[in-house]
């Protein structure tokens, strides 16, 4: 069996979602994934690699670049990650931008970091909004319809009280629900891992 997808003019992380999509549907074959940009390709095989699955890869012009996964094969150059995660994994969003520089940018970023959450097979157990971090679960906010999937997903969405109060957004929270500082802290010191983009 052989498939193709097209992820051309598809941002990051949207390429390796729908790559693994498709790898799901597939239990053998060809997978052939095609992408417009570099930095694509090279995620593409920074996840093939993650997978132990065998590939090879094909540039046809600059702005053309394909990936071949063989799937229900498994690389000899690298095994697959089968590292079990001990304990809950809690996500610590504690602003409205990810990384430090510019703003906008910023905003992209957790705007596709929150998306990805969504599209992993093991979601984290909560998302702890904090600061300006509130900001993305009122209503208007443009990764509050992705929060909302997660929270019905089973992922416990908890929004710091002080900071709603703060930015006087109490009333405009659309996801999750209302904490305080001591389960805030409480939950990090339980966590197995704690993300923090």
């Amino acid at each position: 069996m052989k498939k193709t997808v097209d992820a051309t003019g598809l941002a990051c992380p949207l390429p390796v979602i729908e790559t693994k999509k498709a790898l799901k549907e597939m239990s053998e074959g060809q997978l052939e994934v095609v992408v417009d940009n570099i930095v694509s390709l090279q995620n593409l095989e920074k996840m093939a690699k993650q997978m132990g699955l065998a590939y090879s890869l094909e540039t046809v012009h600059d702005s053309k670049h394909i990936i071949h996964i063989a799937v229900g094969e498994i690389s000899s150059k690298e095994e697959p990650n089968c590292e079990a995660v001990s304990g809950n994994t809690v996500v610590v969003l504690s602003s409205e931008t990810m990384g430090s520089g510019d703003a906008e940018l910023g905003r992209v970023l957790m705007k596709s970091f929150i998306y990805a959450l969504t599209e992993l097979d093991r979601l984290p157990d909560k998302v702890l909004l904090y600061n300006s971090g509130v900001k993305l679960s009122v209503n208007g906010s443009d990764s509050l319809e992705d929060l909302q999937k997660l929270e019905g997903q089973g992922v416990e969405i908890l929004n710091c009280g002080t900071c709603l109060d703060f930015f006087d957004l109490t009333d405009q929270l659309a996801t999750g629900s209302i904490t305080n500082m001591y389960e805030i802290v409480q939950s990090q010191m339980e966590a197995g891992t704690i993300i923090q983009p």
